[in-house]
């Protein structure tokens, strides 16, 4: 695969968005993410937030009760965001530049997401394009 046959985000993201109320508690959360099979979360407030697997495994290990806990008390508020046409080299620098894993894709609205698992595995699935390994 050559530089100008890049895979864009929305070839690789997960869709549909998975949303959560702030108001939904952090037991609601984590049963969604169970359920779903996925590790975070948009969280429907303006601006939307993000909860993630490991705020719920934080909450827990500090004691909290995520039974009565609302997700809007343990979110991220400052959201980083990609474009469906961001490449994914662009989806990891941003990702990595921000230390997350989890980075939901906007086009006017919130449209999906990519996580560092879905970046890992793409990258396992092109390694020899990526290294030029493929003639």
């Amino acid at each position: 695969m050559s530089p100008s046959q890049n895979v864009t985000v929305e070839e690789v993201m997960s869709t549909p968005l998975e949303t959560i109320s702030a108001e939904a508690t952090v037991k609601e959360a984590a049963q969604l993410m169970g359920e779903k099979d996925i590790n975070g979360i948009v969280v429907s407030t303006t601006p939307p937030g993000i909860i993630s697997s490991t705020d719920v495994l934080t909450a827990v290990a500090d004691g909290r009760d995520v039974s009565e806990l609302q997700v809007a008390d343990i979110m991220t508020t400052q959201v980083e965001t990609a474009s469906p046409d961001n490449d994914m080299a662009e989806a990891a620098a941003i990702m990595t530049a921000h230390d997350i894993k989890h980075l939901p894709i906007v086009d006017d609205e919130y449209v999906g997401m990519i996580s560092s698992t879905d970046i890992a595995a793409h990258a396992l699935l092109n390694v020899d394009s990526i290294y030029g390994l493929d003639g």
